[in-house]
């Protein structure tokens, strides 16, 4: 027979209303949630060098895409511009997310004009048994042709293919540091991205690196180079030519006794003269992935050798 009896806790229990109960224990009630139980992953392949924020953290902060327009009808006299016309537009139009695509393809061509100039070969890596020659630091030696290592002398090594890379690459991040700040991240990072992957793709075709760790080793040295570079160059920008030339030589020259300075001094008015003509470049034209470096350092050879604007003020005193 059942009891009416009710003790004085289910009395003060039942007089609760049910949602109270429900926040009485919000730690079992979180163990029940169905997102809980789902597992987080992404698709998106990781990037082992980054510059700047990720895309992430940066769609987060900019403003929300403008609305999409009417289409254009096709009985007017306006034509659907191009790419020419989306990359001369993009400050304006194109959503940070859609523009991450742009970048990627515009930022690839960029990279191939920057790695250019000190393109070079190693033919014996691709016949069976024969052995890389190797200089006196035991690097491989290749076949490079061109003002850099005909006329300045440098070895057509992988480091040294690097480092004038880098000083095309400096000048493209500086003009990039020109776009808006929410645009600005996504163009370098696409671009340091593509220079890792392809100096990743000459050890493997060029060098024959087949093994992985060796070629991470080679990348890690080569990431903290351009580190070094970023923050000697940028300081050079600031204070002048001597600084400049002086962390040219740290770099491009790894700080060696035996310099033309004369050539040294050509590469500086190089470095200013392109990042001149970048500077009066406008954004669609550096955009649109078209960029090119025009001549080598050579052509500074006459204003190298003329008198100094200094000397010539320090002579009449």
């Amino acid at each position: 027979m059942a009891s009416n009896y009710t003790c004085r806790a289910c009395k003060q229990a039942l007089k609760k209303p049910s949602s109270s109960l429900l926040l009485a224990s919000p730690r079992k009630a979180s163990l029940y949630r169905p997102s809980q139980l789902q597992r987080d992953f992404s698709t998106s392949t990781p990037i082992l060098y980054h510059v700047t924020s990720p895309l992430s953290a940066i769609a987060a902060k900019s403003p929300p895409p403008p609305p999409p327009k009417k289409p254009l009808n096709a009985s007017t006299n306006h034509k659907i511009p191009g790419m020419a016309g989306i990359a001369q537009k993009l400050r304006e139009k194109a959503p940070l997310l859609t523009e991450t695509y742009v970048a990627y393809g515009a930022t690839q061509e960029m990279m191939k004009e920057c790695a250019r100039p000190g393109e070079y070969t190693i033919p014996q890596s691709q016949e069976k048994g024969v052995e890389i020659p190797r200089d006196e630091t035991g690097a491989h030696l290749g076949v490079g042709k061109g003002w850099w290592y005909e006329t300045l002398g440098l070895a057509p090594t992988f480091i040294n293919w690097a480092q004038i890379t880098f000083i095309h690459m400096y000048m493209m991040q500086v003009r990039f540091r020109m776009f808006p700040q929410t645009h600005a991240p996504v163009w370098i990072q696409h671009l340091t991205n593509h220079a890792f992957y392809a100096a990743e793709d000459r050890l493997v075709v060029w060098h024959q690196l087949n093994s992985n760790s060796l070629r991470q080793k080679y990348l890690k040295d080569m990431f903290s180079q351009w580190r070094a570079v970023l923050l000697s160059y940028d300081e050079a920008l600031m204070k002048g030519d001597a600084v400049l030339a002086a962390a040219l030589w740290r770099n491009l020259f790894a700080g060696k006794d035996d310099v033309d300075f004369e050539k040294l001094a050509q590469v500086v008015g190089y470095m200013r003269r392109e990042l001149g003509r970048l500077d009066l470049a406008g954004d669609e034209e550096v955009a649109n992935g078209e960029w090119k470096f025009k001549g080598d350092p050579g052509m500074e050879e006459g204003l190298v050798k003329g008198p100094s604007r200094m000397g010539s003020e320090v002579s009449k005193l």
